[in-house]
């Protein structure tokens, strides 16, 4: 009850008495290039050799990013099983020789399926001598599902906001509440009055795993800089840096399990892995840079407690290992989001390099506010100052060529929009912007006078205004409808 595989949608147009009402079934459209499957960490979701998108909910963890990677909204977590559900074309039918349930109940024949491949089938026909359209072609997934006579309004998410009130119940509050965001047609006044629920899989867990592994990652980072360039940051090197590696990386991991709906079968990542899924890889990074931060930790504390001798050799393996799982872990996450097809605020070609420089900010960031309790060298206080205030300054930069320019899609403009002027504006301007310049104005005062309390509070500025952006990118990345 209330969940749906196939749903069908309407859209009125015009004021009464000069209106209309459209219809669209919106469902899963079986893609010839599924991005559901790419992500999908477990196979829980495949491509059957007759082209049906299936999925096993056996195999399933729960991850929801086969709902970010849709970019029809067709998968949701079915709340019996705890795992991703969608339609699968009736597969149980098809291999009985029979149709898809919903062909067969249709009294009008309204919808047509079979081999399109076949030159010589009813569909093949149907579509080759009429005009058709799909959903959402710009994203280049082959959809397998072709409208005849649709409206654009019922196709396009964007084109009919959420009306207040549905025919016969109410909006989910989240669909209402991004429709304050989206533009209407001022002559066709398009709407749309019955949908199903457009939720956002992922929420703070998510926002602060970002921010956790870019500070494990950047610290180690920094402090591997300081090792091959021979700066002596005593503690913060042997003890904090890899204390922060190893602590980000278990809040990362301990943050992704929470987040499953189905937490007990977190180890199916290991086990069952689809190696094209960022989700398996970035696991593989995590557990990398985990293994060379708990390394460097446990010989630090050796150091520190004298009962190991400080080898120069031995940091500087640990540098030079440091820096590509560092940028790894602190990084992956750019290609998972590339693969959340659905989200086309999330496919930015600065992703990466963001994301690395975020990470070398509150890194440097957090060990900056370290430096306050602990005896730093000048030269140490100098680079700390000088990497937190240049990965300051590209970020506010980044912020700047992100959010100032033209948008490769109408999803992506509308996330941005939503982020510079609409409900996420007061955050994105008064948190995300304005705390980065005040982090980024104090360090570059810490950093010319030597002063390591400035840095400190540049510190902790810039974690805050890190945090408050990613979870504005997060959400409003997942606020655009896809149907």
């Amino acid at each position: 009850m209330g969940q749906f595989r196939t749903w069908v949608k309407y859209v009125d147009q015009g004021i009464f008495p000069n209106n209309t009402r459209d219809f669209g079934v919106m469902r899963c459209n079986h893609c010839t290039d599924a991005p559901c499957v790419a992500i999908c960490p477990t196979k829980a979701l495949f491509k059957r050799e007759d082209g049906i998108v299936d999925f096993d909910r056996d195999r399933c963890i729960g991850c929801k990013s086969c709902m970010q990677g849709c970019p029809y909204d067709a998968i949701y977590i079915d709340d019996d099983t705890h795992t991703a559900a969608k339609c699968n074309f009736c597969a149980h039918r098809v291999d009985n020789n029979m149709e898809p349930a919903c062909v067969v109940v249709c009294p009008t024949h309204s919808i047509w399926v079979g081999d399109l491949d076949d030159p010589t089938s009813g569909i093949s026909e149907l579509i080759n001598t009429n005009p058709v359209t799909v959903r959402a072609p710009e994203q280049n997934t082959g959809p397998n599902v072709f409208y005849l006579g649709a409206d654009r309004a019922v196709l396009n998410p964007l084109a009919a906001p959420v009306d207040s009130n549905y025919m016969f119940s109410t909006p989910d509050p989240h669909r209402l509440e991004v429709a304050a965001d989206l533009a209407s047609d001022p002559i066709s006044h398009a709407r749309t009055t019955m949908n199903t629920a457009h939720p956002r899989p992922w929420g703070w867990r998510v926002t602060t795993y970002l921010w956790a592994k870019g500070l494990g990652g950047g610290a180690l980072v920094v402090a591997a800089l300081a090792v091959l360039l021979g700066i002596d940051l005593g503690v913060l090197t042997t003890i904090v840096a890899p204390a922060l590696g190893v602590v980000g990386t278990a809040a990362t991991g301990g943050l992704l399990i929470w987040d499953l709906k189905r937490p007990e079968r977190f180890h199916y990542l290991l086990i069952k892995s689809n190696f094209r899924s960022w989700l398996v890889l970035g696991a593989y990074a995590l557990a990398s840079f985990a293994a060379v931060s708990g390394i460097w930790l446990l010989f630090g504390i050796g150091v520190e407690s004298g009962l190991i001798e400080y080898s120069d050799t031995a940091f500087t393996v640990l540098a030079w290992l440091a820096l590509p799982t560092g940028a790894m872990v602190a990084g992956y996450t750019a290609f998972l989001f590339g693969q959340a097809e659905g989200r086309d605020l999330w496919q930015s070609p600065l992703l990466l390099w963001h994301l690395l420089v975020q990470a070398v900010m509150v890194g440097a960031g957090a060990l900056a506010i370290a430096a306050v309790f602990a005896d730093t060298s000048a030269t140490g206080i100098r680079l700390i100052g000088a990497a937190l205030t240049i990965a300051t300054i590209a970020h506010l930069l980044m912020l700047l060529g992100e959010y100032s320019g033209r948008h490769a899609t109408a999803g992506a403009a509308a996330a941005a929009h939503m982020i510079t002027h609409g409900r996420y504006a007061l955050s994105f301007w008064g948190g995300a912007v304005v705390l980065a310049v005040i982090g980024g104005a104090v360090a570059a005062t810490g950093w010319a006078t030597e002063t390591v309390w400035l840095l400190g509070l540049a510190g902790v500025a810039v974690q805050i205004a890190l945090l408050v952006y990613e979870s504005v990118f997060v959400r409003a990345g997942q606020d655009v409808p896809l149907s």
